[in-house]
């Protein structure tokens, strides 16, 4: 299964004159990077927010929303008037001190929690109930898609990996043509040299160490493997993001080995081509949670 780390939800009720509305949007991220904006009067509630979040989540950097507006009428407020004028004054000197702005003073004042009393008003358990309820579907309904944009992934992921299995097949019809060229070209110097004084035996011994350093089998065999092993591990029950991005590296490795060893031309347009998908592979793995 392939989840991607690109998601969104929101989920939105109507309790007691007020509309509660949770809103999450994720995107790529190698850790948990969650911004949360919550209204103030949840404020107590936001580290059993923030770990039901990453616990679902598990990955992304994370927006999340949690908005109270009231619906017919305002709470009635119980503003501190002195404290209100008293901050209101430092924060207006503050201002003129470094030359800054001040059309939003007014907002920020009333922003600090012993101003206003109401916002230091309990909320009730079932308000409580209601917003961990819309948590719960906007969390879900993340999670679902990032399921719908897993299989688009997956989908993609398996054409790349299909085809440089093809692409590593084409390898085989020149491998014979390869190893006849070497020796060929090794001959071809042989002759121009002065033999006479070579130790024969000791020659043909590096020469069959030399083709079987060139030799590419073994690492065929590996690319091979790697690709099943991709292919499984996108079939686990669970999203394998990091493990794809490692078994990625070690495919790319045998590429490059095989684009050293192969000495042909044909060969190595097969190894650039290969080259191509992976990368386009590594790019899509950045997605995956």
């Amino acid at each position: 299964m392939i989840k991607s780390m690109t998601g969104y939800g929101k989920a939105s009720a109507t309790y007691n004159n007020k509309t509660l509305t949770i809103e999450i949007k994720t995107l790529n991220s190698k850790q948990v990077d969650l911004n949360l904006k919550l209204n103030s009067s949840y404020r107590n509630k936001e580290i059993e927010i923030r770990n039901k979040i990453a616990n679902i989540l598990e990955r992304g950097k994370v927006d999340c929303y949690v908005v109270k507006e009231f619906v017919d009428e305002a709470p009635n407020l119980n503003i501190n008037t002195a404290l209100f004028t008293s901050y209101y004054k430092q924060f207006e000197a503050l201002a003129d001190m470094v030359n800054a702005p001040k059309e939003h003073l007014l907002h920020y004042v009333l922003q600090i929690p012993e101003i206003n009393s109401c916002a230091n008003k309990e909320i009730k358990q079932d308000e409580i109930d209601i917003l961990f309820l819309l948590l719960d579907e906007a969390l879900e309904q993340t999670d679902q898609y990032r399921l719908v944009e897993g299989k688009c992934l997956e989908k993609d992921l398996l054409l790349r990996i299909k085809l440089i299995g093809e692409k590593l097949l084409e390898v085989n019809q020149f491998e014979t043509i390869r190893i006849q060229q070497i020796k060929d070209k090794l001959l071809s110097k042989l002759n121009e040299l002065d033999c006479q004084s070579l130790d024969m035996n000791r020659f043909e011994q590096e020469i069959i160490y030399y083709l079987e350093k060139l030799d590419i089998t073994e690492e065929k065999i590996r690319l091979k493997q790697h690709l099943d092993y991709f292919v499984n591990t996108m079939n686990l029950p669970t999203s394998q993001g990091k493990k794809l991005g490692f078994i990625a590296q070690e495919i790319g490795r045998e590429i490059n080995t095989l684009g050293s060893k192969s000495q042909d031309a044909n060969m190595q347009r097969i190894v650039v081509q290969m080259k191509d998908e992976l990368e386009k592979i590594k790019e899509q793995i950045l997605n995956i949670l």
